[in-house]
């Protein structure tokens, strides 16, 4: 397939060259945006860890100031005594054996699955299903809480996970092409902070190699990240 005019068009906005600062790579990335639909935005950071050693395996939480603009279906994982609280709280699915079984069938339709201490000895074996989704729960991330109130609230609210990949780079989502250039800025600032702070003592080098932002199938807009570091 060839290049289409406005592909062309909106990847000649933008200077390969060129190390744009957060604030006009938000704007930036609104004007090169290809579809008709609301595009999620992502960041896509590489670091210079080894993520094969566990203390550079960066991974954890982080509650962007306004949301990624989806609403995350919930699944919370208990007891019957903390039913009612994550009903009331707003998780979606809620519950433990039914939903052990549709799990091992591979129904796997949610976005994030939250679990009390007392089942995970019962959800353990899900782990291979889960695992490469990014779906186990895991007391890192806060989704292995007997608050599930306070920890659907977050996830509602905004909350996101991020974790490193076998490449050392960490593909996060911050926000929709909707949003403001400043929404963006501040949700990409959030995000960053996040990671920089989770910074491992045994890190060697340059820290944050290289970032992007790009909106689906637009052109990806490098980010100066010598103005990240704090």
């Amino acid at each position: 397939m060839g290049i289409t005019k406005k592909r062309k068009a909106v990847t000649a906005k933008v200077d390969s060259n060129k190390n744009y600062s957060l604030h006009d790579a938000s704007a930036l990335v609104k004007e090169v945006n290809c579809t008709k639909f609301d595009s999620s935005v992502d960041l896509h950071i590489r670091l210079g860890v080894d993520p094969k050693k566990a203390d550079q395996a960066i991974r954890g939480t982080v509650t962007l100031p306004h949301g990624t603009g989806k609403t995350k279906k919930v699944l919370v994982l208990c007891t019957p005594d903390k039913e009612a609280e994550a009903k009331t709280a707003g998780a979606d699915f809620v519950g433990l054996d039914e939903f052990i079984q549709k799990i091992e069938g591979g129904w796997t339709d949610v976005d994030v699955i939250i679990a009390t201490p007392s089942v995970m000895p019962r959800i353990g074996k899900l782990g291979k299903i889960l695992g490469p989704r990014n779906l186990m729960p895991n007391p890192k991330t806060g989704t292995v809480t007997n608050d599930v109130s306070a920890a659907v609230a977050d996830v509602k609210a905004g909350k996101v996970a991020f974790k490193v990949d076998k490449a050392g780079i960490i593909h996060a989502s911050i926000g929709r092409v909707s949003f403001t250039p400043e929404k963006l800025t501040e949700n990409s600032q959030e995000l960053l902070n996040a990671i920089i702070k989770a910074k491992p003592s045994s890190a060697k080098g340059t820290y944050l190699r290289s970032v992007y932002m790009a909106s689906t199938m637009s052109p990806s807009i490098a980010i100066d990240t010598k103005v990240l570091v704090h």
